[in-house]
């Protein structure tokens, strides 16, 4: 008896890692009431959900600050150009203050089963992304955060600078160009593309799963390109509306 219940136990585990994962992208903003992406309650939301991971965007000022904002911009200033005193007088639209790294990481660590899916975004030079890199590991690691935190980027030097500094943490490419040999190549861990580059090469989700990479596909919002997905044995999709992903 007692080895037919350790065999449903074995058994169970290995169909919840063969489970599509759900992502909330940029946080859960799209909950009711609606709130703004990228902002602490988007992740608090995110953390009621019991998903995968929630995935938001580490950007820096010009003074050294490490922020959370997708575009370049906060209002209309350049966030690369403008001191962290200058964008914190702007407030989100949901009337939070302008979010620091520091801030999300603090809300993230309150819910240790979701994993935090750090965006590093491009700079203007490799030098300065080098720099961003640098101090995000280093927040992380003081805030012992290493085992929850996996990692995206759209440059190349960022996803390779990661890896440089720390060679255990789960590193993923979003550009979509590189095939899933030329990841493995790279040293990555996985490829975390667009769909459309997902459709566009229909044997790369299975191909990169022999070669033991990740796979994760952007922005996933619509029910029957997730089925599409989950048919071809994708291991995670980041979406905006993960509450209605993580039921089908």
């Amino acid at each position: 008896m007692k080895k037919y219940i350790l065999g449903l136990a074995v058994l169970s585990t290995v169909v919840m890692k063969a489970q599509t994962q759900i992502i909330a992208h940029r946080g859960f903003f799209q909950a009711q009431p609606p709130t703004t992406e990228n902002s602490v309650k988007s992740l608090e939301n995110a953390q009621k959900l019991k998903i995968y991971g929630s995935e938001f965007d580490v950007r820096m000022t010009k003074d050294g600050v490490l922020v959370i904002n997708h575009d370049e911009h906060h209002g209309d200033m350049e966030i690369s150009e403008t001191s962290f005193k200058e964008l914190e007088a702007v407030k989100l639209s949901n009337g939070e203050k302008f979010p620091t790294l520091k801030d999300y990481l603090k809300q993230g660590k309150k819910d240790p089963s979701l994993k935090l899916i750090v965006e590093i975004k491009p700079a203007k030079t490799p030098e300065i992304e080098n720099e961003i890199t640098q101090k995000t590991l280093k927040m992380i690691r003081d805030m012992k955060l290493e085992n929850q935190t996996e990692y995206i980027s759209f440059s190349l030097n960022i996803c390779k600078q990661i890896k440089k500094l720390e060679p255990k943490f789960k590193v993923q490419y979003l550009n979509g160009e590189l095939s899933p040999e030329q990841i493995k190549n790279e040293g990555l861990d996985g490829m975390d593309y667009h769909y459309s580059v997902f459709q566009k090469n229909p044997t790369w989700i299975s191909e990169a799963k022999t070669l033991g990479l990740i796979t994760n596909s952007w922005t996933v919002n619509d029910p029957a390109v997730y089925e599409e997905l989950k048919k071809q044995g994708i291991g995670f999709v980041t979406t905006n509306i993960p509450d209605q992903l993580k039921n089908k």
